[in-house]
């Protein structure tokens, strides 16, 4: 895969379809390599007629690592994220995208289009919240989940993803568990890094209220959230719908925190029909 130098950082990526087609730039969420966003459903977007771009994050994947920092104090924002996705733009040489988020990624790209207005076409903010600690809050199972301390070897990794998409997953959509596994394993192959998850985790945990900026938002804007979400709960994309001005609100019934992939069609329809209206 391609790397590119990007706010100081060296962020890897991968693209789909004809770099002539109106763009995507598909933002992952904590710990989340770019893996994570299905080839599937990255296929599916890049057949809509769209060019479709997945990368890692800082401090995941093959991006860069900051080793040399603690996550405490928080070594760096989520504002710094959504900097590295707009130097990634840059570095392609796209002058706007239309961005799209899964949950801390959704943080980044709602960051994105507040600082970045003039990059964003349009925005998705998929399974996240606002910043505002009265909305969006886990339920003890899924908090003390997403807490569990990380793993130090293959098998615990792929044991612990396991049970950890079990709480936070979608009821109405079970996974399947080798599928899982195979996804679980193929991250830790790629890169394992739980030094990375940490300092994420800190800049969630440092994020602001973004409710009253989201207010200067004036692009369409698709916020998609599970009725089932244990990690992000659903008040949060109620929050952020509510935020930005004229924004579409999608409650999925029985999808939790994630893509269950019996949901790809249906999502990427309407994500082509939301980035269609420009």
């Amino acid at each position: 895969m391609p790397s590119a130098h990007a706010n100081e950082m060296t962020i890897e990526y991968e693209t789909f379809g004809s770099p002539t087609s109106p763009p995507v730039l598909l933002i992952m969420g904590l710990g989340g390599q770019l893996i994570a966003w299905d080839t599937a459903f990255c296929t599916a977007l890049a057949d809509a007629g769209f060019y479709v771009i997945r990368f890692d994050n800082r401090d995941v994947g093959l991006s860069t690592w900051l080793d040399d920092m603690a996550p405490d104090p928080p070594p760096y924002s989520l504002g710094d994220m959504a900097d590295d996705a707009a130097g990634l733009l840059d570095a392609l040489r796209i002058p706007a995208a239309h961005v799209v988020g899964g949950s801390m990624g959704g943080m980044i790209a709602q960051t994105f289009a507040i600082a970045h207005p003039e990059r964003t076409l349009t925005l998705v903010s998929i399974m996240s919240t606002t910043g505002n600690r009265s909305v969006g809050q886990p339920t003890p199972e899924a908090l003390a989940a997403l807490m569990t301390p990380r793993p130090a070897t293959r098998e615990e990794a792929i044991e612990l993803g396991v049970k950890v998409a079990v709480v936070v997953g979608s009821p109405g959509y079970p996974a399947n568990e080798q599928r899982q596994r195979d996804l679980i394993a193929a991250s830790f192959d790629r890169a394992f890094h739980p030094a990375g998850f940490a300092r994420q985790l800190a800049a969630i945990n440092s994020q602001p209220d973004r409710t009253e900026a989201l207010g200067t938002v004036r692009v369409p804007t698709l916020v998609i959230h599970g009725k089932a979400d244990p990690l992000v709960t659903p008040s949060g994309g109620q929050a952020t719908a509510d935020a930005v001005q004229g924004a579409r609100l999608k409650l999925v019934p029985g999808m939790g925190h994630n893509l269950p992939p019996e949901l790809y069609g249906e999502l990427v329809d309407d994500l082509a029909a939301h980035f269609r209206q420009i």
